[in-house]
């Protein structure tokens, strides 16, 4: 018997998606729309603090994206649960952190 090593492929994210985060006493439903080629991510930030254009990476089922808006260099890390959905772990530059939750739309 011959076991074959697969790479395991990327979820591909590609698409409009409402964020639920919490800071901890304060939350938010920003919105991102993301573009995937392979593991590279691109896309855009729309929320509280204005707009921003955002990069990225998926391997697997983890995502990791970060942006910078109002001087804050923000980070958001997690898994894709299926393919509407996505959960996980933001920190806006060290001033809050967070986790939020994800719905394609």
């Amino acid at each position: 018997m011959v076991l074959l090593a697969l790479p395991l492929l990327a979820a591909d994210i590609s698409g409009n998606w409402t964020f639920h985060v919490d800071l901890g006493g304060q939350s938010g439903s920003p919105k991102f729309t993301f573009q995937q080629k392979g593991e590279v991510v691109t896309g855009t930030y729309t929320g509280q603090l204005g707009e921003a254009k955002l990069k990225g990476t998926v391997k697997g089922d983890i995502v990791e994206f970060q942006f910078e808006t109002a001087g804050i260099d923000v980070v958001y890390k997690g898994t894709i649960v299926n393919a509407t959905e996505m959960k996980g772990k933001c920190d806006y530059g060290g001033q809050a952190a967070g986790i939020w939750t994800a719905r394609k739309e």
